[in-house]
């Protein structure tokens, strides 16, 4: 059964930062494109970033680029989100999600994805 499990939320002030982790089980993990994404109440599910299979290759949405950074560890089964400059707009749930397409630009909907995390919450006040 695969399992990817998200940690790493909480409560931040405008300006601070988190790193998220997602702890992938029940997979061949290094098969795997990674992707986050995030909602926040009222809106629909919306696509962060991803990391290719090796770690190699990452692509994230324009809101975020340049503020957040995705890495993994294929000897732990792990994927990373670090977020900085973290302002009250990126306040939502986040989840991570496993897809079995290797290019990175082609994991951008949330139908591109074969598992999902349960999710975490941040939370950015002003």
């Amino acid at each position: 059964q695969v399992q990817l499990v998200e940690s790493g939320g909480g409560m931040v002030q405008a300006g601070g930062s988190l790193r998220l982790s997602c702890a992938a089980s029940g997979l061949t993990f290094s098969s795997y494109t990674m992707g986050w994404f995030r909602q926040a109440p009222g809106k629909e599910r919306e696509f962060v970033g991803a990391i290719n299979w090796s770690g190699g290759s990452t692509y994230c949405a324009d809101s975020v680029k340049g503020r957040f950074t995705i890495s993994r560890d294929n000897a732990k089964n792990t994927v990373h989100l670090q977020m900085s400059s973290l302002n009250p707009e990126d306040t939502a749930v986040y989840y991570c999600a496993a897809s079995r397409r290797l290019l990175i630009s082609n994991v951008v909907r949330v139908n591109d994805y074969d598992y999902w995390g349960q999710g975490t919450q941040v939370t950015v006040s002003s």
